[in-house]
């Protein structure tokens, strides 16, 4: 199935191209914070946040195969890519989500630090209730940066982007050194 220029794969044959070792690269594209916690071993991670600086290190002639936890992120990062000119870009339907549940192998750790859905939900939270906490203290104008959040995160759902994940994936804390293989 094609969306945007680029197809999808599911968790079984992305797999079994890895397992033949048939040309192609697995991409994770989460942020680096987030692999500690699961990742696919051997897969190369060029996190989302950083893709453009990135971009260099893929081989242009053999199949990018694109992953992160659920999917979009992924979807985003082959857009990108195939506007950077790559040809053969495919995204593992479902993300690791998938890809666990077909019960292929990952490696588990336990991350220092939350993931990013985690981490929006929790800063998103926190500025409604700075904005209430203020508009009972100082005036209900400050109702509007809740209001704000709240048309922010419907946004969010409705374009399936999160302009508040991309800025918390440059905070130092989920930043590491990117682009490493094998993690």
């Amino acid at each position: 199935m094609s969306d945007k220029n680029f197809d999808y794969i599911d968790a079984d044959a992305a797999h079994r191209v890895l397992e033949t070792k048939a040309p192609g690269q697995l991409i994770d594209v989460r942020e680096v914070s987030e692999l500690d916690a699961l990742r696919v071993e051997g897969a190369m991670n060029i996190p989302l946040s950083r893709l453009g600086e990135l971009a260099a290190r893929l081989d242009r002639n053999a199949p990018v195969y694109l992953l992160c936890r659920s999917g979009s992120r992924a979807a985003e990062s082959a857009a990108k890519l195939k506007e950077l000119g790559l040809r053969d870009v495919l995204v593992v339907r479902g993300g690791l989500e998938a890809w666990t549940a077909a019960g292929k192998p990952v490696v588990r750790g336990v991350s220092r630090v939350w993931s990013l859905e985690r981490q929006v939900r929790f800063t998103a939270g926190m500025i409604v209730l700075v904005g209430v906490a203020l508009a009972v203290a100082a005036g209900p104008a400050w109702l509007l940066l809740s209001g704000f959040v709240g048309a922010g995160l419907m946004f969010s759902a409705a374009t399936d982007t999160c302009a508040m994940a991309l800025v918390l994936a440059r905070m130092p804390w989920n930043r590491g050194s990117g682009g490493s293989c094998g993690r």
